[in-house]
């Protein structure tokens, strides 16, 4: 039963990041074969954007590597694709497969950019550029990720100011969207709208954010409830809770997919998600990567039907 609440959006797109953030930090490479079936499961269960691989060199992702052979079993799966680029290479990569939809991935912070991009942030800003420039030109989305918009590991908290600055400098170059990221999970619902009130101050509308929480302190629901409650409509999460950053040792999950999906169903916010669909398919994959979803939604769930 739902109980909506004044002032929500009535409808949430749910940016799906599992087959990507979430395979890329799996220990052991899962087979090609499986992330595709994953994929098509993941369309089947009803989300509409599945960001599907990544066009980096397989030596910084090895999990990833399959791109190539991966992207082009996808061409039938009823949803965007979104795929992540780091440079030039990455894009021609991605656009001799067709890809349509391309997302960069920066930092607001100058000790992430360098662990994590080799560069500094304006150096991380100047590769993307002709990145953009040419998906652009060739009509393709593009979406801009932005980490450590909260607190960095090594730096400590971020601020906002700082985190303003890069989000506008990335918007600039052309994307269409930008994802804040959470990449440690320390967020807390008023620092999140602060940060959304900070860029719209700068221009930056809210239909052209979305956001990315981590659940390391078990806030990112509460911090996605109140992006909602400023006006986003775009959140990103990870199928059974997958997922991490493999150059962020603290960080957890993201988060999981089907505990967005309670919630938003539960507030009357249509999302178009099939949460029995989606849990099988959650419970599906923990059996291949042979370890339980640590999404609660996704236990409590499949508990009640054994």
């Amino acid at each position: 039963m739902a109980f909506p609440v004044p002032d929500l959006p009535a409808r949430v797109r749910i940016h799906e990041v599992g087959a990507r953030d979430g395979l890329q930090n799996e220990k052991t490479s899962v087979p090609t074969e499986v992330k595709a079936q994953f994929i098509h499961r993941l369309a089947a269960a009803g989300l509409t954007t599945i960001e599907a691989t990544s066009f980096v060199h397989p030596k910084w992702v090895p999990q990833l590597a399959d791109a190539e052979s991966l992207f082009p079993l996808l061409s039938d799966v009823p949803a965007a694709l979104p795929v992540l680029v780091p440079n030039e290479r990455g894009l021609d990569r991605a656009l001799a497969l067709g890809a349509s939809r391309i997302a960069v991935f920066g930092s607001a912070t100058e000790t992430f950019a360098a662990r994590n991009l080799n560069r500094s942030v304006a150096e991380s800003l100047a590769m993307f550029e002709p990145v953009v420039a040419r998906a652009k030109a060739g009509r393709a989305h593009v979406r801009g990720y932005l980490s450590m918009c909260f607190g960095d590991p090594w730096e400590g908290p971020v601020p906002v100011h700082q985190v303003v600055r890069v989000a506008t400098a990335l918007l600039d170059l052309g994307c269409d969207e930008l994802s804040l990221g959470d990449t440690i999970g320390v967020a807390t619902p008023g620092h999140v709208q602060a940060l959304l009130s900070a860029l719209n101050e700068a221009g930056v509308g809210t239909d052209r954010i979305g956001v990315h929480f981590h659940d390391t302190y078990g806030q990112a629901l509460s911090n996605t409830l109140a992006a909602l409650q400023h006006g986003v409509t775009t959140v990103d999460a990870s199928a059974g809770g997958l997922g991490g950053c493999p150059y962020a040792k603290s960080a957890t999950g993201n988060l999981a997919t089907e505990d967005l999906v309670w919630m938003l169903d539960g507030l009357g916010i249509e999302t178009g998600v099939d949460l029995a669909a989606l849990t099988a398919t959650s419970v599906w994959m923990a059996e291949r990567l042979g370890r339980p979803s640590p999404s609660r939604t996704v236990k409590a769930l499949s508990h009640k039907e054994q």
